[in-house]
């Protein structure tokens, strides 16, 4: 599963605030994610975060820069 850092991913259950998008600040071993509804964060283990990931919903904004950077193959 290829997730990075600022990628916006949906989890199968929601938090208690009612949100269930969660923000990735950190990729490794194991994700840090904030709950976008209330800016909890949370650590969890690599395994269990890909298991529970529904969905991964990326910013349109930094796809475009993405889009951007890639050189135009002729």
């Amino acid at each position: 599963m290829d997730i990075r850092v600022g990628d916006i991913v949906k989890m199968k259950k929601q938090h208690p605030c009612g949100s269930s998008e969660w923000e990735i600040l950190r990729v490794g071993m194991d994700f840090r994610m904030r709950c976008v509804g209330c800016g909890h964060q949370i650590m969890i283990a690599r395994k269990q975060a890909e298991k529970n990931i529904r969905l991964v919903v990326n910013d349109p904004e930094r796809l475009k820069k993405q889009a951007e950077a890639k050189p135009v193959q002729e």
